[in-house]
């Protein structure tokens, strides 16, 4: 039998790379697009640079699509290209609108004209329910966005709903709910605060700016989410699950166990900037349910919330450490 095939579209992200280190894992041969030359640096790819494919393509462009599907042969694409950073969706509402909407329909639209067996996965975002009706929120919980990042999100969301229905694709989404690692970028507040805290008790750096301490977020683990997203293309039937902890912790609760971690007193450290509270744009009631995915998929959760932070926290100690032995080293020469 064939080793199975992978494409993942937007493989050096966060996802992308969790994604493609479990799939090699499981004996599947993994290839995955970038919108930069392939010739780039992806940090996030270092471990398994060798072992995949990667692909440059324009997830915009249907033909280019096309290309990559019939060269690649994937049994399975997984849909991670998005821009991610809510708040920059405020900034390029175009952009986002074009990369998580129509970049989804261009990928459907590929994926039926070149084989229609092949299973997808789109990611989906707790940022579909918005302002919910009800807490915690589930599969069936009514859409109501109020992000440019959100409304792109829920318009991809009921296209793969249309093509599985119209054309029986093989085509799930995943809803999930905040998923951090070491591997986000540092304009996530997660690991703003976790890279102040490592920052502070290494002597680098004095306080750190933040917005509203009383915003709340399922917080969960990125590794734990693509292993979802994984079993989500194992079933026989396609679907689409809420992947979340349940639990919701505030900005303020990150903050303490950021800091008390590496025995700061997080109030001495931490300045409110009013210019960095979003408003009426800050959402407060995004919980998931995930029964749905425990019961079908057998999914569960491996990290908790404190187990989260600590793993930022330490990550950003030992990363911060090594520059400062590599700065060391120059001066030393």
């Amino acid at each position: 039998m064939d080793r199975r095939r992978a494409l993942i579209i937007g493989i050096a992200g966060q996802d992308g790379s969790y994604l493609a280190e479990l799939l090699l894992t499981e004996g599947y041969d993994v290839a995955g697009v970038v919108r930069q030359p392939v010739s780039g640096r992806f940090d996030n790819l270092v471990g398994i640079r060798d072992h995949v494919e990667i692909v440059q393509s324009d997830v915009l462009d249907e033909l280019s699509l096309v290309d990559v599907l019939t060269s690649s042969r994937p049994h399975e694409v997984y849909n991670l290209a998005a821009p991610s950073f809510v708040p920059m969706s405020w900034r390029q509402p175009v952009l986002t609108a074009e990369f998580a909407a129509v970049g989804c329909t261009a990928l459907l639209e590929a994926i039926r004209r070149v084989d229609d067996s092949i299973r997808f996965y789109q990611a989906s975002s707790s940022e579909i329910f918005g302002e919910p009706r009800e807490v915690p929120q589930v599969e069936e919980t009514p859409l109501r966005p109020v992000t440019p990042y959100g409304v792109a999100k829920a318009y991809a969301h009921f296209i793969t709903l249309s093509y599985r229905r119209r054309y029986g694709l093989h085509a799930s989404s995943g809803i999930l709910y905040n998923h951090e690692s070491p591997r986000r970028p540092l304009d996530f507040v997660t690991r703003k605060i976790s890279r102040a805290a490592a920052s502070i008790s290494l002597g680098l750096a004095e306080e750190v700016s933040l917005g509203d301490l009383d915003a709340r977020r399922d917080w969960g683990y990125a590794g734990d989410y693509v292993r979802a997203m994984w079993l989500m293309l194992q079933c026989d039937t396609p679907g689409d699950y809420v992947i979340a902890t349940g639990k919701a912790h505030s900005v303020r609760e990150l903050v303490e166990a950021a800091f008390s971690y590496v025995d700061l007193d997080w109030t001495e450290h931490v300045r409110i900037d009013e210019s960095l509270v979003r408003g009426k744009a800050e959402l407060h009631d995004l919980v998931g349910d995930a029964s749905k995915a425990r019961r079908e998929l057998g999914w569960s959760t491996t990290v908790d919330f404190e187990q989260l932070v600590h793993m930022l926290v330490d990550a950003d100690v030992e990363s911060l450490r090594s520059q400062l032995e590599t700065a060391e080293n120059v001066l030393d020469r």
